[in-house]
């Protein structure tokens, strides 16, 4: 934990800030340390650099999928060539200028790809989140940033003031016991003039998913042992792997062979994924207790309730919702 980051931190039961009594310092980062609210008697700890704001008292769900997604994000914990442009894709409109000298916060930063990318668009500050240990992983892939910092938080009761001018929450959203309780839990972290960017999966496009897919993943693969559920992975990446190579890919330059493809928006936008790449999507399909899949008219009305203005909302691959917007300004 940088100690730059104090100035964000409120305490999560009073609101009040923290007084930082630091046990082990290596560089700019204190490693193990404790947090201590001027308002109230509440302690947290910082462990292994890392702000620790999730207490004991979790329900099962959040466990489950915190559990879940920990585990997928410290095994497959490395940044790869594609992070950069999956990432414009989930937040487009919005460009690598939109984060010059911002203030972010990512809302469920998985093992630190975005965080690292916003630190390198310009950004002043970025704050990463996440439920999971897999805080462990953005960490250690964003520690050599000096504007980037990791807390381990519920995005539904997050520790912080609110000085974040652009937030952003890439698929998180729908894997939340109440996705619109989380979007507007994250929109009221934005300040005025602010911007708001979130990418979730759509229920239209997904109706194979729904009626096949999620059945298993609910009742049998989400709770199986992580491990179980990561070999169990291996056949479908097989199949999807050698599919995405021997047709979709030939199919990104040859429209009427697109056409023809069930699934080819996404399944071409993918085609040039790595087999552990294609492991870790079918793992990410297969292993979370909790996923929805939102229709047009749900996202709309998140941006909506949450007096959101200049909203777009777009369709991405033919499966997915992403939408922006500006906080208004008194």
């Amino acid at each position: 934990m940088k100690t730059s980051l104090l100035s964000l931190l409120v305490c999560p039961n009073c609101r009040n800030g923290f007084s930082l009594a630091s046990k082990e310092v290596e560089g700019a980062e204190v490693m193990r340390g404790t947090l201590a609210c001027h308002g109230c008697a509440s302690r947290f700890p910082v462990v292994r650099g890392i702000p620790r704001f999730v207490e004991e008292g979790l329900n099962a769900e959040k466990q489950a999928t915190a559990a879940a997604f920990g585990y997928e994000w410290t095994h497959y914990s490395q940044l790869t060539e594609a992070d950069k442009k999956e990432f414009l894709a989930w937040i487009a409109p919005l460009t690598p200028e939109a984060f010059k000298d911002q203030v972010v916060l990512d809302a469920g930063c998985g093992k630190g790809r975005h965080i690292y990318l916003a630190s390198r668009f310009g950004a002043r500050t970025v704050v990463g989140v996440d439920l999971s240990f897999a805080v462990e992983a953005a960490f250690k892939n964003t520690r050599g940033l000096p504007n980037v910092h990791v807390v381990q938080a519920d995005i539904l009761d997050l520790p912080f003031r609110n000085p974040f001018t652009l937030v952003y929450s890439i698929g998180v959203i729908h894997h939340l016991p109440v996705p619109k309780a989380g979007f507007l839990a994250i929109t009221r972290h934005v300040q005025p003039g602010g911007r708001i960017s979130t990418w979730v999966y759509g229920k239209e496009g997904n109706g194979w998913i729904e009626l096949f897919v999620n059945p298993v993943r609910k009742n049998i693969t989400s709770w199986l042992p992580k491990p179980v559920t990561r070999c169990l992975c291996v056949p479908p990446a097989m199949l999807l792997y050698a599919g995405l190579k021997a047709l979709y890919a030939p199919a990104k330059t040859r429209p009427a062979l697109k056409r023809c493809l069930p699934y080819s928006e996404y399944l071409c936008s993918i085609s040039g994924y790595t087999f552990a790449e294609n492991l870790w999507n079918v793992f990410d399909q297969l292993v979370a207790p909790t996923a929805y899949y939102h229709s047009r008219e749900e996202v709309v009305d998140w941006f909506t309730t949450a007096g959101v203005e200049k909203v777009t909302i777009e369709r991405h691959n033919g499966n997915s919702w992403r939408g922006t917007g500006l906080i208004p300004t008194p």
